[in-house]
C-alpha cells in the first residue's frame, strides 16, 4: 500500500488527476473518522479544508510517509477549526449502540475490532485526550507509532502505550455496559441504562509534546 502511495504521488505532483484521485480514495475515510471524534458534525468541512490544502501544497511536498503529513494537516485544520468556534468537540454516546459493541477487559483487541463505527468513535472521544488521539491514529487511521508519533510530537513508545492503553479503556468501558458479554455473565440480555449525571465527554487537545 506504501509502495502505492508514494508511486500516486508521484504522479499527482506531475499532474496526474487520476493519482490524486487515487489518494483521496485511500485517505479520506480514515480522515474523516479522526476528523469525526476532533469536530464532530463539521468533519466534512475540515476535510474539504485538508484536502485544499493537500491539492495545493502538493508540489512542494518533499518525500517521507504521505499518510503522516495529510493527517498532520487534518490536525492541524481540526485545531484551528476549534479556536475559530471557541468550542471543543463532544460527541454523544448513543447507549442503544453500546450493546452492540463486543468488549472483553482481558484483551484491548476486541475493542480495536469496532473502531470506525459512529457509536464506536463517539467512544473513542470519551477517552483521555491523549489516549483518544492516539488510539485514532493507530487504529482508525493506520499509522504505525513512529509515523504516529510525528504527527503528535511524542515519543513512538509514548504512542504505543497510550494507545494500548486506549484500547483496554475502551474494552473495560463496553464491558461495564454490558455485563452479559463478560466472561462466565449469564446468558440473559442485559439493558444497558443510560447513566444520570456522569462525566461528560472529553475532547481532544493539541499535543504539547
Amino acid at each position: 500500500m506504501a509502495g502505492e502511495l508514494n508511486e500516486a504521488v508521484v504522479a499527482a505532483q506531475a499532474g496526474d488527476e487520476d493519482a490524486f484521485r487515487f489518494l483521496y480514495r485511500s485517505l479520506q475515510p480514515g480522515l474523516l473518522r479522526y476528523l469525526t471524534a476532533l469536530v464532530g458534525a463539521d468533519a466534512e468541512d475540515v476535510a474539504s479544508e485538508t484536502w485544499l490544502q493537500i491539492s495545493r501544497d502538493l508540489p512542494s511536498f518533499t518525500g517521507g510517509e504521505f499518510r503522516a503529513w495529510a493527517v498532520t494537516i487534518a490536525r492541524n485544520r481540526a485545531m484551528d477549526h476549534l479556536r475559530r468556534q471557541r468550542r471543543r468537540p463532544s460527541l454523544p454516546v448513543p447507549v442503544q449502540a453500546l450493546a452492540e459493541l463486543a468488549g472483553d477487559a482481558d484483551t484491548a483487541e476486541r475493542a480495536g475490532e469496532t473502531i470506525g463505527t459512529e457509536a464506536a468513535l463517539a467512544l473513542i472521544a470519551t477517552l483521555p485526550p491523549r489516549e483518544a488521539e492516539a488510539v485514532l491514529l493507530r487504529a482508525v487511521v493506520g499509522l504505525d507509532a513512529e509515523t504516529a508519533g510525528r504527527v503528535l510530537g511524542r515519543r513512538p513508545g509514548a504512542v504505543r502505550t497510550a494507545a494500548h492503553r486506549g484500547l483496554r479503556r475502551l474494552a473495560a468501558m463496553m464491558e461495564r455496559r454490558d455485563p452479559a458479554r463478560s466472561p462466565g455473565a449469564p446468558e440473559a440480555a442485559v439493558t444497558p441504562r443510560p447513566r444520570t449525571g456522569g462525566r461528560q465527554a472529553s475532547h481532544v487537545e493539541p499535543a504539547d509534546g
